[in-house]
């Protein structure tokens, strides 16, 4: 069935796109010459950019795991991953030019180990720890490893999507079996990328600070939201009358999906923050101070809504199957998520001066709106059924 995106949808679209528009340039107006304002707009910058450049990667993430798994239950929903997938182009375009911005202010306050001052030595600023660590983070190596970042999740991106489009035309199990190949391969790469991106982009932030679990926190954070976007965007083309062939147990899968992912972004958030508090090593402890006296309401809130709401809320079967609690839940999972995906770039660059104001929000919405208007258009691009999948018999009488 073709997929055609609704007039509602445009004008809905498009206002957000709008609004996030009015709102950035009301903050803007409202803090224009601030001593902080430049940092602050690039914190935004980064913090939303990242946001969502990692809902486009989770799902090629959450497409490659289902090749690599042979997972039969998704072939019906395998379109609308796509979909939010191929949001990953123009993620990565945002976060590209978000970083040339700060690279070119020498950091911005943001990395602060971009700005020479603080790795020559004699100069007032110098920091031997920051000098200590420059064979991995100075801006050549910076560039090279966002670059290859980049261009891998891309071109994986780009050959899933070929081969899966290619699929519908000449069916047979050769290009199947190419696409598992293909995603185990990713995951060998994802497996390393994912922590390094992390440590390279938001880790760096905090330069002084460092945890081994860091990585695996923000990848449970990006497949949670990931999980929840897909949820959402299903709910709505039912709704709709589209993707007859998805059922109640295709939706209560995904449901399981968010209600164990939380479980485990819970649980590395208790576990990075508990043996550093009791470790007691201040160069450890220096990254969950700044954020409790600055963020403390915030911080503890965020970790409170996206750990107990869906544990609470969705622990039932029904609750798992029920549309209306799904699509509450989920909208506030996000929003919990956005705010930890600020903290984490905020907290370290802005500390005390941080906010959420016009700007934080207006940005939000602008890439909302951008990002619901790119993922429907690609959705018309291809039938929401995939015609030759070898799994989609098993997806299409998915029961349990």
């Amino acid at each position: 069935m073709e997929f055609k995106i609704a007039n509602k949808a445009k004008t809905l679209t498009t206002v957000l796109m709008i609004v996030g528009v009015v709102f950035t340039i009301i903050g803007v107006a409202l803090n224009v010459g601030g001593h902080h304002f430049g940092t602050r707009f690039l914190v935004s910058s980064l913090a939303n950019s990242y946001f969502f450049f990692l809902l486009g990667l989770g799902a090629l993430f959450f497409l490659a795991l289902n090749y690599a798994t042979e997972s039969g239950w998704y072939a019906s929903i395998k379109r609308v991953i796509e979909g939010v997938a191929g949001w990953l182009p123009w993620g990565i375009a945002f976060m590209i030019l978000v970083l040339i911005a700060i690279s070119a202010m020498d950091g911005a306050h943001i990395y602060i180990w971009m700005d020479s001052a603080y790795t020559t030595e004699g100069s007032a600023h110098y920091d031997p720890i920051i000098d200590g660590k420059s064979a991995y983070l100075n801006l050549l190596f910076f560039w090279i490893r966002t670059l290859v970042y980049m261009a891998i999740y891309y071109l994986f991106w780009i050959g899933f999507r070929k081969r899966s489009l290619e699929e519908d035309k000449v069916g047979g199990t050769e290009l199947h079996f190419k696409n598992y190949r293909r995603g185990a391969l990713f995951l060998v790469f994802f497996a390393v990328f994912s922590s390094t991106s992390a440590w390279d982009w938001i880790m760096s932030i905090d330069v002084h600070w460092f945890s081994t679990l860091f990585g695996w926190y923000t990848f449970s954070g990006m497949w949670v939201s990931t999980m929840v976007v897909l949820i959402l965007l299903i709910i709505h083309l039912k709704k709709h009358g589209y993707l007859p062939r998805v059922n109640e147990n295709h939706i209560h899968d995904l449901g399981k999906w968010t209600f164990a992912i939380s479980f485990l972004w819970s649980y590395l958030w208790f576990s990075q923050f508990m043996l550093i508090w009791y470790a007691n090593i201040p160069e450890e402890t220096t990254y969950f101070i700044n954020r409790i006296e600055n963020f403390q309401i915030l911080y503890f809130t965020m970790f409170v809504i996206n750990f107990a709401f869906p544990m609470l809320i969705l622990m039932s079967r029904d609750a798992k199957r029920n549309t209306g609690i799904l699509t509450f839940v989920g909208l506030i999972i996000l929003a919990g998520h956005w705010v930890d995906a600020y903290l984490m770039v905020a907290g370290g660059s802005l500390g005390a001066n941080a906010c959420i104001g016009f700007v934080e929000i207006g940005m939000a919405i602008l890439l909302a709106g951008l990002f619901i208007r790119v993922v429907l258009t690609n959705l018309t691009k291809a039938p929401l059924t995939p015609v030759n999948h070898p799994f989609l018999d098993e997806s299409i009488h998915h029961e349990f």
